[in-house]
């Protein structure tokens, strides 16, 4: 199989994002979802979370994951932590996974793109389409870039290729307006954004060092630069917020 930057960055990370595992597990303790409960994680990238979700918390999980190398990955995580079978893995696009779920007592998000549908990337309207998926009451983990100040419209442009970002107070807002309460909102220091761009960078090089021949060395070695420079140029600029939302009643339109 080729490989991929963001595959060898997920291999060597914990958590996919500049968020820490103990930080998630505080977000789903939060929930009080008993074990047993029913959980969807869109994204699952190197399997942390769904595991988490599975082993630590009880939780029966489906978990999505389009990339053909990514869900490999994930899939072997998944049965090395021995929960196969409360792990159910998609290799399909969320919305189609979605489709079919409903009553769900938790859906984590986490540095995803486009989660409810090809081309929903406004903050608002991608809450509000997990929202019918949940039971009343249910509850959204949501991770994402925030915005620490206006950046440059460059910064912007590239940054905002695949999905649109809020502040940290506009997330928030955003996940009001679609019909949540906000539990809690925290925002990852810059030492676990230190460890997140430096594991992922130490991994690509040494990847590079260790296969000068490979076919897909030219590709990971652009990826690893441009991954590099944006960050490096765009990080005073930006956050990661992890929000913990829940499903309230909508306000009337009376």
């Amino acid at each position: 199989m080729r490989r991929s930057f963001h595959l060898i960055a997920y291999e060597a990370l914990d958590v996919c994002n500049a968020l820490e595992r103990e930080t998630l597990a505080g977000a789903v303790a939060r929930t009080g979802v008993p074990a047993g409960g029913r959980a969807l994680e869109i994204g699952s990238g190197n399997a942390t979370v769904a595991v988490l979700l599975a082993r630590d918390f009880g939780l029966d999980v489906e978990a999505v994951e389009l990339d053909e190398g990514m869900a490999a990955l994930a899939q072997d995580r998944i049965t090395a932590a021995g929960v196969a079978d409360r792990v159910r893995l998609q290799r399909l696009r969320s919305d189609a996974v979605l489709a079919d779920l409903s009553d769900l007592d938790l859906i984590c998000a986490i540095g995803t793109t486009e989660p409810v549908g090809e081309g929903v990337r406004e903050p608002r309207a991608m809450l509000e389409g997990l929202r019918p998926h949940l039971k009343p009451g249910g509850y959204v983990i949501w991770g994402d870039l925030f915005w620490t100040a206006e950046p440059p419209g460059p910064l912007r442009q590239l940054i905002e290729l695949t999905n649109l970002y809020e502040t940290h107070e506009g997330w928030q807002a955003a996940g009001r307006a679609a019909g949540y309460q906000v539990v809690s909102a925290e925002v990852s220091p810059p030492e676990t954004w230190d460890r997140y761009l430096a594991t992922m960078d130490a991994a690509a090089r040494g990847w590079l060092d260790a296969h000068p021949d490979a076919p897909e060395h030219p590709a990971v070695r652009q990826s690893a630069d441009r991954v590099k420079a944006m960050f490096g140029f765009g990080r005073p600029f930006l956050g990661f917020g992890l929000y913990l939302f829940r499903k309230g009643s909508l306000p009337s339109l009376t």
